[in-house]
């Protein structure tokens, strides 16, 4: 099975970030490096992305 890899389009849908929060959190060490693909083709991969979802604080649920 071979990974998904995302566009920056994608990513930020995905994350609700924006591009310049997501690369300041890349030079931070807190999101994702993206892959380079070839001159100025870069990609994230789908299982990064998610692993990365996986770690944010969940809300309080605030209902009761």
């Amino acid at each position: 099975m071979s990974e998904i890899m995302l566009r920056l389009p994608e990513v930020i849908a995905q994350v609700k970030l924006s591009r310049s929060t997501i690369y300041r959190r890349i030079e931070d060490g807190t999101f994702p490096r993206p892959r380079a693909l070839g001159a100025g083709c870069v990609r994230w991969l789908q299982s990064e992305i998610d692993q990365w979802i996986d770690t944010l604080p969940v809300a309080a649920d605030l209902t009761d």
